[in-house]
Order: structure tokens, then sequence, then C-alpha cells
């Protein structure tokens, strides 16, 4: 994890996300099932952008040239994390509106 804040910065985007949402989502939650909710959505979040960022690191480390193959395997990754990103989105809105008694 040390690694990859310092190294990335994505991950440090997503970890210093994760580590405002615990009070945040403390405070915005509706219930504590919702809490967990919350943040596990982020988590998520995270374990792919883990993931996604060792296959780049994989495929850079298996060739340095410019591949077809290879870039769509990247974009893969990316549109995993992009997945994630959009399910923990409408976690928290869900979460945000059920607490403001819009749902």
């Amino acid at each position: 994890m040390r690694y990859g804040f310092a190294a990335e910065a994505a991950l440090r985007e997503e970890m210093v996300a994760l580590i405002v949402a615990v009070p945040l989502g403390y405070a915005l939650a509706p219930t504590w099932g919702w809490y967990v909710a919350m943040l596990a959505a982020l988590l998520a979040v995270l374990a792919v952008e883990l993931l996604n960022t060792a296959v780049e690191k994989l495929a850079d480390l298996v060739t340095r040239e410019r591949r077809a193959d290879i870039g769509k395997i990247k974009d893969f990754g990316s549109a995993a994390v992009f997945c994630t990103l959009c399910a923990a989105g409408l976690v928290w809105i869900v979460a945000l509106g059920v607490r403001l008694g819009l749902l």
C-alpha cells in the first residue's frame, strides 16, 4: 500500500477519498448498514484500482513497445475501475437520498 501511495496518483486519490469517507460516511449514512455499504463500495474501488495497477505494471514489464492488444488489456482494467467508481457513486447518492428523506 505504501508503494502504491507513493508511485500511483490514482491510488493516492482513492486512498485519500477513503480516509475522508470514514468520518463523512458516518455523518451521512442513514443506518449502520448503509455506512458499511458506503465504505465497502470505496474499498471495492481501491481493490480494483490495485488490480488495474498490477496489470499495467506487469504489461509494462513484459514489453515496452506499443502493442494494440496490451493497450486493450490496460483499457479493460481502466473500464473496471470506472464501473466500480460508478457503483460507489450510486451507493453514496442513494444513501444521501435516504438520509435526506428523498427516497
